[in-house]
């Protein structure tokens, strides 16, 4: 009798001790470090040096999500068309080229912002805008479509719009 009792008794501790795993969440849920989207855009402090086209978008710093590193990417560049008088279609934005970009925090290049200004300002000419001009930016997949419409562009951001404004120094040739 006495060997059928310590034999239920350790069957019970063996039972009741399998499933032993310390808790370590100590009821609190864990977030996860990095809540937007994959790269954060922000603007130099200082004054950007005027590009002869007319028009000169500020310095780019990014910082990356470790965890969401891509190799390439493009910059989309948008402007406000809604003083823009015609019945035609307008086109707002440009989409640069794919471009390397690398680490978890840098600065975008000052040839792939040469090129967002050169773009910027033939469009920005050719509807003869002339003074303040609001701009946003983001950076997007390098996949994305050179014609990509809004749809696609919000599929494939890696950042947030940044606004900012830009003054046109040097209107198109062929306005009044």
């Amino acid at each position: 009798m006495k060997r059928a009792i310590l034999m239920a008794l350790g069957g019970l501790m063996l039972v009741a001790g399998c499933n032993t795993k310390p808790d370590n969440s100590a009821g609190i849920p864990t977030e996860p470090k990095w809540k937007d989207p994959a790269y954060r855009l922000a603007f130099d402090a200082k004054a950007p040096k005027p590009n002869p086209v007319g028009i000169t978008l500020p310095g780019v710093t990014f910082t990356a999500n470790p965890d969401a590193l891509e190799r390439r990417a493009t910059l989309v560049v948008r402007f406000d068309a809604s003083g823009i008088k015609t019945d035609k279609l307008i086109v707002n934005q440009i989409i640069l080229a794919p471009f390397d970009i690398s680490g978890a925090s840098g600065k975008l290049s000052d040839a792939t912002l040469d090129i967002a200004d050169q773009g910027l300002a033939r469009l920005t000419g050719a509807y003869c805008m002339k003074g303040k001009v609001k701009v946003s930016i983001a950076l997007a997949r390098s996949s994305l479509n050179p014609g990509a419409e809004d749809a696609e562009i919000d599929d494939k951001r890696l950042s947030d719009w940044l606004p900012t404004e830009v003054v046109i120094t040097k209107p198109h040739t062929g306005c009044k």
